[in-house]
């Protein structure tokens, strides 16, 4: 089997048993690595890279909006910022303006940090309930 076909069975693996909160926060992580690649093909004038890498950043953002649960208020005030950092790729796609880009990744940045330490908080606290028990 070669290199290529086991890094593949490896993430196709990584994804099939990840929780809800792991896919999550693979998805930030992709939509980021899209976005900062889209930086640089803008940057060297690569501008049908450019193009595709915005659209895989703006399919996860919609796919992070139709997963939100909106009975949750926080869901309910993510909605706004999701369909702004659309509003952003959009415009960067538009424009080919990397400012846009930037303060796109600043908020996907920030969610997706923000929702490593809830992933980290949840674990820690299950670890602690489980060794009361």
């Amino acid at each position: 089997m070669s290199i290529q076909k086991q890094y593949q069975t490896y993430r196709n693996n990584a994804v099939n048993t990840a929780s809800g909160g792991e896919l999550t926060l693979m998805l930030y992580n992709g939509c980021i690595k899209f976005i900062k690649q889209a930086m640089k093909d803008m940057e060297s004038a690569r501008f049908e890279a450019k193009n595709s890498n915005i659209q895989k950043a703006q399919k996860i953002i919609q796919e992070l909006m139709v997963t939100l649960d909106t009975d949750v208020v926080i869901s309910q005030q993510m909605m706004p910022l999701y369909d702004y950092i659309l509003h952003q790729l959009k415009e960067a796609n538009i424009k080919n303006d990397p400012a846009f880009l930037e303060e796109a990744l600043t908020y996907v940045t920030e969610f997706r940090d923000t929702w490593k330490q809830v992933i980290k908080q949840t674990r820690q606290s299950r670890y602690a309930q489980g060794r009361r028990v």
